[in-house]
């Protein structure tokens, strides 16, 4: 397991009980290098939406946290924030709860001559992603599939 992946994963424990005393989910963690800086980042959401209010209350509660236990070598800035409206869907649960949405895609190599494609997210399983409209519906292999988000317009 990398380092990154040990910072998410132990970010994620320290996150569970204060997202359930908040009611909040936490959809995604993550630990980044960008333009020379570190950055831990944490996606909360509710139903009805995250406030500014909703990011504090937790950042200043991960953070005690975070400086208590330590485990992250490099200096970060460490970021709460929503998910936002092309939030990526990583995990199954982000799947079974966008069932029925517009989605976009972005494979790693083309598939079948593309190298994206959009749709109504209408199933997933362990091996396969299948997307479509009214018209047809095409079955891709998550093995394949680079990126899965939200579509913003579609």
């Amino acid at each position: 397991m990398s380092k990154r992946e040990q910072y998410e994963q132990r970010t994620e424990k320290i996150l569970a009980p204060i997202m359930e005393a908040e009611g909040f989910e936490l959809v995604d963690t993550e630990f980044v290098k960008e333009g020379g800086s570190y950055y831990l980042r944490a996606y909360i959401d509710k139903p009805g939406g995250i406030t500014i209010d909703d990011c504090e209350k937790v950042s200043r509660q991960l953070s005690d946290r975070l400086d208590e236990e330590d485990f992250v070598e490099e200096s970060y800035i460490l970021e709460v924030s929503s998910p936002g409206l092309g939030r990526k869907l990583k995990k199954d649960k982000d799947l079974q709860r966008s069932l029925g949405e517009a989605v976009e895609l972005r494979f790693y190599k083309p598939v079948n001559g593309i190298r994206e494609a959009s749709g109504i997210l209408k199933a997933w399983d362990a091996d396969t992603v299948t997307i479509g409209d009214e018209d047809e519906e095409i079955k891709i292999n998550r093995a394949d599939i680079a990126l899965i988000r939200l579509a913003i317009d579609f």
